[in-house]
């Protein structure tokens, strides 16, 4: 039934393809800072948290001075970024299938969003609806942002769908009282993510943009027929 007026993206993993920049940089940095971890790690422990969580963390590890090194990270992710940074595969093309409104949601900072998101045409497919962590109390897995999407939208809850390949934000959003389907990226080389997205409680999980274009297909209405 195509009851859905509203699709919420997070970002990293979903829409771009920034994880492993951010997990090899990520790394470099911490272990030049005394805290020797592999982008494997970061990409484990890490991903999809805020990066106030990321510092507390780090800091419990032993990193001294997590301002100083996030600062000097912050540098050289965006410069690989400029350099390195692409659209999920598939995922332009599916954002422009459907013709219900959109927005992003998403743990990271608005800066790191301009700094990402904003160096690719989808930028304009979202733009203003791109809100962050920052702009809320507490970020995803609490229902703040999601919240914070539904009211700046207008759109009630219940004619709203999230799409995130973090446990985090699928639980954000059932906390929010929003429906959610989990993300695999086609590149993910974490073992047991549908799973875990499962367990979360998506409603399903979509391996790929093809995979996620066909299960929206039946939640979304379409606007233009697909091939």
């Amino acid at each position: 039934m195509n009851d859905i007026d509203l699709i919420i993206f997070d970002c990293d993993g979903v829409l771009i393809d920034s994880e492993p920049i951010a997990c090899r940089t990520l790394a470099e940095a911490v272990t030049r800072g005394g805290v020797p971890i592999s982008p494997e790690e970061v990409l484990v422990q890490f991903t999809g948290k805020s990066e106030v969580e990321l510092k507390q963390m780090l800091t419990v590890r032993g990193l001294a001075d997590a301002e100083g090194v996030f600062a000097h990270w912050h540098g050289e992710l965006y410069e690989t970024f400029r350099r390195e940074l692409a659209v999920m595969d598939g995922m332009l093309g599916l954002v422009r299938s459907f013709e219900v409104m959109r927005c992003v949601a998403s743990n990271s900072t608005l800066t790191r969003l301009e700094s990402s998101l904003g160096l690719t045409p989808l930028w304009a497919d979202f733009a203003p609806h791109v809100y962050s962590a920052e702009m809320v109390a507490s970020p995803k897995p609490a229902p703040d942002l999601i919240e914070h999407c539904l009211g700046k939208t207008g759109i009630a809850a219940r004619h709203a769908l999230m799409i995130d390949d973090s446990p985090a934000g699928v639980r954000a959003a059932l906390a929010a009282g929003v429906r959610a389907i989990g993300f695999v990226a086609a590149n993910e080389t974490r073992s047991g993510r549908p799973e875990a997205l499962m367990d979360a409680g998506a409603l399903s999980v979509a391996v790929g943009a093809d995979e996620l274009a066909d299960q929206l297909s039946r939640h979304v209405r379409m606007a233009v027929p697909q091939l």
